[in-house]
């Protein structure tokens, strides 16, 4: 036991993990608080792989060599306390995944953004006919696509809490989209904490690796000038005075210089539109150039791209009314994209679990846009007590049915009904993709 590797947690990235050592001949147990998904578990049960479920067993857990974390599990719980106590080293799931693939890794991190722009990189490299593959915080994990097939790049979503425990892991391109205060419940609601983790992204980069970020986030450029960066910046930004940028928006046209490669795209010919959409596009543009991607390449990509499942994607018009699923966004800072898009009256369905939220920079928004708010969640009464004064009407709701149902009386000709929630799905759902399915569900029963 004390050389076995042991995995804690049985979702994605857990079972991925668990298929990757199984696949390079390493000695795995694999132990799920809850109950494995069967499709998880089929995975498990095919390859041999030593597993328990509905409890975690200490005798056996405290005995490894080294434990892979799943991201979800947070720090201050019971067994990883223990674990510390031992001082058995505790990586996560990418960096495990790491140590097993020669790809060049491009990878994501940012408050927002991070599924557009990830998804968008990923379009861009595959139409250049590039053997690419995308993982992470979206699809199959890390682990599992490198255990199932050998990529030249590949092209990773990564949240804070995957960058909890990483020790080499390191991308050749990283991006930074934004830092906006989130998972505060995770960082003791100490934002530094957070602004940390998304910062380990580039802790091990070097002089040949690159990190492409957004210049007009105030928090990232403060931290830059804090810290020594070892990777070349490049810095995207909407304004040309900013001309450390060599990527910027003039006259409604994305501009970039980068290696003396000149590209110039009109935003009106991207198939995303808003200001936020606008910026991924300009980064995975970036990005691509980086990889000496063809311009007309970039070009087509940005125009053909399809919506993201979850993320402002349009299910239905009803008797006129647009019906949007934005269940991806689960804090303030997306929402506010999202309400700031919203060109007729709408009527918004938020809530969920509260991650520390400020809601103060959406009331000008919510005054010029939102006639109704419909609070889909079990404790609503910090929303309540934001809002209440700020638009025409405000219920309570407890199922997506329910939410749904109110949004439909409420609605006229032309009005939009936003699911755009600002907080976790975990009250009520089982994720924000079970949230958003149930939501695009009710809608199609309408």
């Amino acid at each position: 036991m004390r050389n076995r590797l042991v995995i804690l947690g049985g979702g994605e990235s857990g079972v991925g993990a668990a298929y990757l050592a199984f696949r390079n001949g390493i000695d795995v147990f694999l132990s799920e608080k809850k109950i494995i998904k069967s499709k998880h578990k089929e995975i498990l049960v095919q390859n041999n792989i030593d597993f328990e479920e509905g409890f975690h067993s200490a005798d056996l857990i405290l005995q490894a060599k080294e434990v892979i974390k799943s991201p979800g599990i947070p720090n201050n719980v019971d067994i990883i306390k223990e674990i510390n106590k031992r001082k058995i080293p505790v990586i996560s799931e990418i960096e495990f995944a790491f140590r097993f693939t020669n790809a060049k890794i491009i990878a994501v991190t940012g408050s927002n953004g991070k599924t557009t722009t990830t998804c968008l990189i990923y379009e861009i490299l595959k139409f250049a006919n590039l053997n690419v593959g995308v993982a992470g915080n979206i699809g199959n994990s890390f682990s599992f696509l490198v255990a199932s097939k050998n990529f030249d790049y590949i092209v990773l979503e990564i949240s804070s809490f995957q960058l909890d425990h990483i020790f080499k892991f390191k991308p050749n391109i990283a991006v930074l989209t934004n830092i906006t205060k989130d998972h505060l419940e995770r960082y003791n609601y100490n934002f530094q904490n957070y602004i940390n983790a998304k910062f380990n992204l580039i802790k091990n980069q070097v002089i040949t690796d690159f990190l492409v970020y957004n210049l007009d986030d105030e928090v990232i450029n403060k931290e830059l000038k804090k810290r020594e960066i070892n990777s070349k910046k490049i810095s995207i930004s909407f304004q040309k005075s900013n001309s450390d940028s060599q990527i910027y928006l003039e006259k409604h046209k994305i501009h970039s210089t980068l290696k003396n490669n000149k590209l110039m795209i009109s935003i009106d010919d991207l198939y995303l539109k808003g200001k936020h959409n606008t910026k991924n596009s300009m980064a995975a543009a970036t990005v691509a150039q980086l990889l000496n991607i063809e311009n007309n390449a970039i070009k087509e990509s940005l125009s053909n791209f399809q919506s993201i499942n979850h993320r402002m994607e349009h299910v239905l018009t009803i008797q006129k009314v647009k019906y949007i699923n934005d269940s991806k966004a689960t804090n303030v800072n997306a929402v506010y994209y999202a309400l700031d898009s919203m060109k007729n009256p709408t009527i918004w369905i938020v809530g969920g679990i509260d991650k520390g939220n400020d809601y103060d920079q959406l009331f000008s928004l919510v005054r010029q846009k939102v006639k109704a708010i419909v609070c889909l969640g079990l404790d609503n009464k910090k929303i309540i007590e934001k809002f209440e004064s700020l638009t025409e009407s405000i219920f309570e709701t407890t199922s997506m049915m329910e939410a749904v149902s109110y949004s439909y009386k409420l609605a006229k000709p032309s009005d939009n009904v936003l699911l755009s929630p600002a907080c976790s799905s975990f009250d009520l759902f089982e994720n924000f993709e079970d949230r958003g399915n149930q939501f695009k569900e009710c809608v199609r029963k309408l």
